[in-house]
């Protein structure tokens, strides 16, 4: 048996489901308008500087002759004394990697005639082959760049000083942060006359020095024959905290 509503009970039902939406849409307005938790913000920094135990040095060889392959030969060979010399002297091949390489006409450009630019002319090809060290030995630097020179090193060197493994340094940079961060919300709240509550979230933004180049020459095989004196210094590793805190 089928029952038909007469349009007035239609109206009087769709009032009442929107009374009933209505009603719950208020409820979950009032839930979402509750006051927020008190809390405070604050940020903390600390810093902790280690001597580097690690040094990155670039080395170039680079060679001209009349012909591309010559210029490569001539290369290679004064390439190959070198990565000898630096295996010699306890650099592990873990520890060498080429970083450059390019072979590169030279140009002679000759006089304009009657107004008009010839072409360039090849006068002959530059190899240059960059090598990158991680010397982990740094009392052995000064004489690694020195023999380098005499096998045929002249162009590069640039050196930069890092740490293999900064994680201690690190650990004591986040401690001072968070300590500095503590004590910044402490004194805020006492000024305040609120008491601090627990930590509700900390995050951290640390920057690990980027290796800094400490020194560049200009290579050429009349160096002293002395080791080339070089000063590690310190690298200084920054950590940066934002800690919210709850206020009871």
């Amino acid at each position: 048996m089928r029952f038909a509503l007469s349009p007035s009970r239609l109206v009087l039902a769709s009032f009442l489901a929107g009374v009933a939406l209505a009603s719950t849409t208020l409820q979950v307005a009032a839930q979402d308008v509750r006051p927020r938790e008190p809390v405070i913000n604050v940020s903390g920094e600390g810093e902790a500087s280690v001597a580097p135990d690690m040094a990155i040095l670039t080395l170039s060889v680079v060679r001209n002759g009349k012909t591309a392959e010559a210029a490569l030969s001539a290369n290679s060979a004064a390439m190959k004394e070198v990565l000898a010399a630096l295996k010699a002297e306890g650099i592990a091949d873990r520890d060498i990697q080429t970083s450059n390489f390019s072979i590169y006409p030279q140009y002679r450009h000759p006089e304009p005639k009657n107004g008009n630019a010839p072409a360039p002319e090849i006068t002959g090809y530059e190899v240059a082959n960059a090598l990158t060290l991680k010397v982990r030995e740094l009392a052995k630097l000064g004489g690694l760049i020195d023999k380098s020179v005499k096998l045929g090193v002249n162009q590069g060197g640039q050196i930069s000083f890092t740490n293999d493994d900064p994680e201690k340094a690190l650990t004591e940079a986040r401690k001072q942060a968070v300590a500095e961060a503590i004590a910044k919300a402490r004194t805020l709240t006492d000024a305040a006359s609120v008491k601090l509550g627990r930590i509700l979230e900390i995050s951290e933004n640390s920057a690990r020095p980027m290796p800094q180049a400490m020194m560049r020459m200009s290579m050429a095989k009349d160096m002293a024959a002395e080791a080339v004196p070089v000063a590690a210094g310190e690298n200084t590793y920054t950590v940066n905290v934002n800690v919210t805190f709850a206020l009871d």
